[in-house]
């Protein structure tokens, strides 16, 4: 039922575009199916001291990094769902940084949380390939913004392609 569709510029918040730009192609599952490969590819090099490790201080931990892929992700996809069911009810942004220390990274394993994120992820996929053109199209508010599904879906591939290439270049590099 996916419609392979890159979203239109003014399809989500200018602050978003970011992560859309990271992509390519027009096949947003594809990039979700991808994109947890090559995760879960680097993330499973890691030894338990690099999972937990802070590239400074007051930065997070890999591990924190994962998780917070993970609350993004979420929250995304329900305003994905909400959207594709035509809910035009604006819903409110979430801080990121207050999220994180709630995360519980210092008490999970890596297997613990990669399991988790290959939850999340398929029901992500499962979700975003069900949509249809009209679905992917519907633009709702979030965030104050306009945000259409199929931006949401974008936006997820490349958040997690913008932290992979940070845990590349200032955590771990490979």
């Amino acid at each position: 039922m996916h419609t392979n569709k890159r979203p239109e510029p003014g399809e989500c918040a200018p602050y978003f575009e970011r992560y859309i730009a990271l992509t390519e192609g027009g096949n947003g599952v594809s990039l979700l199916r991808n994109g947890k490969t090559e995760i879960f590819r680097f993330l499973k090099e890691l030894s338990p001291r690099q999972w937990h490790h802070r590239y400074a201080p007051d930065k997070w931990s890999v591990a924190e990094v994962v998780l917070h892929l993970m609350d993004t992700e979420r929250v995304f996809a329900y305003r994905a769902l909400r959207m594709a069911r035509r809910d035009a009810t604006p819903l409110p942004g979430f801080e990121q940084d207050d999220y994180v220390p709630f995360c519980g990274a210092e008490h999970r394993t890596r297997d613990s949380v990669l399991e988790a994120y290959a939850a999340v992820r398929e029901a992500t996929i499962a979700l975003f390939e069900n949509m249809d053109d009209e679905m992917m199209s519907f633009a709702g508010v979030a965030s104050g913004a306009k945000l259409t599904p199929r931006a949401a879906m974008f936006i997820i591939a490349g958040h997690e392609r913008h932290h992979l290439n940070i845990l590349r270049e200032r955590y771990i590099r490979q």
